[in-house]
């Protein structure tokens, strides 16, 4: 329970000539200024283990009736031709169904009321230890029949080196509006691999994020070090009923495998940062990415 040291340099590297292995700086739960975890919905247990494997998981995060709702909400967006016009909606290449659909706090009330639900963001302040802003949300839609997966990446690599996050306070939800089976391309996590930064060869192209969104290639690490991370740690495949809802952290090394069979695997997935964590200047990039996938100041803390 120890707060991090004061960042005077660039604590972890990436995009470089070769690919690197950094301790974890920064705390996966933060304290408060007291020097204890923060109280909220996430009882010690829980919260022990978020620490030790880097994700927790809730079977129903949200009832029945809000299922449905969340998920009539978003077949709105992704049928609404203006919607699939907007740059913040991505295409699949293959089938030219609408993959993700960004900033959805601030196109859709309805999600923007979901961010702010108790339920949510009093989790993410108590991992963080502070007040909270959205870094980027989004809804995955994941068609059947062949929607593309993504390959094993750390979000903390792309969001420090191309959006300019410094240190490792940032925690993902992903919560199911589907089902989640063991085949139709569920989440999987190395538990414990957000213990070490890997950072990934190669420089960041120009706009990279057009084509990272739809297959990601800059910040993927190489075959060796993915297989030696398995090996350490395993790889959990997470399944559940529509409502359950997955927190991790952001440098979890995880993905997800396409989906080949007739059941989508849709879900709302929110990014929440620490106030105290803001974004900057690129890491390793030349520009920061849109505001849509990563926020830029000034940053309102969710009420």
């Amino acid at each position: 329970m120890t707060t991090a040291p004061e960042r005077t340099a660039d604590l972890y590297p990436t995009r470089g000539t070769t690919e690197v292995s950094t301790p974890r700086q920064d705390p996966v739960v933060w304290a408060m200024p007291d020097g204890e975890w923060a109280q909220g919905p996430i009882d010690h247990a829980d919260l022990t283990g978020y620490e030790r494997d880097g994700f927790l998981t809730v079977d129903q995060l949200i009832t029945p009736d809000e299922v449905a709702t969340y998920r009539a909400e978003l077949d709105r967006l992704v049928s609404d031709p203006a919607i699939r016009a907007d740059e913040r909606s991505i295409i699949e290449p293959k089938s030219q169904d609408v993959r993700s659909v960004f900033e959805v706090h601030k196109i859709s009330e309805v999600f923007a009321k979901l961010v702010s639900d108790p339920r949510v963001v009093g989790r993410a302040r108590q991992i963080l230890g502070s007040e909270v802003y959205v870094h980027q949300s989004r809804i995955n839609v994941k068609p059947g029949f062949g929607a593309s997966g993504f390959y094993w990446h750390s979000d903390f690599e792309t969001w420090h080196a191309e959006d300019g996050l410094p240190n490792m306070r940032t925690v993902s939800v992903s919560i199911a509006l589907t089902e989640n089976y063991d085949t139709n391309g569920g989440l999987m996590i190395m538990p414990g691999s957000h213990k070490t930064f890997l950072g990934c060869a190669g420089a960041t192209p120009k706009d990279n994020y057009k084509k990272s969104l739809q297959m990601q290639d800059a910040g993927t690490p190489s075959d060796e070090a993915l297989t030696k991370l398995a090996d350490a740690h395993g790889i959990r495949l997470f399944t559940g009923k529509a409502g359950a809802a997955t927190w991790f952290d952001c440098n979890c090394m995880h993905g997800s495998g396409d989906n080949i069979t007739p059941y989508p695997r849709s879900n709302v997935f929110i990014v929440f940062n620490s106030m105290d964590n803001p974004a900057t200047d690129p890491f390793a990039a030349p520009v920061p990415r849109p505001e849509f996938i990563g926020a830029r100041p000034p940053f309102t803390p969710v009420r």
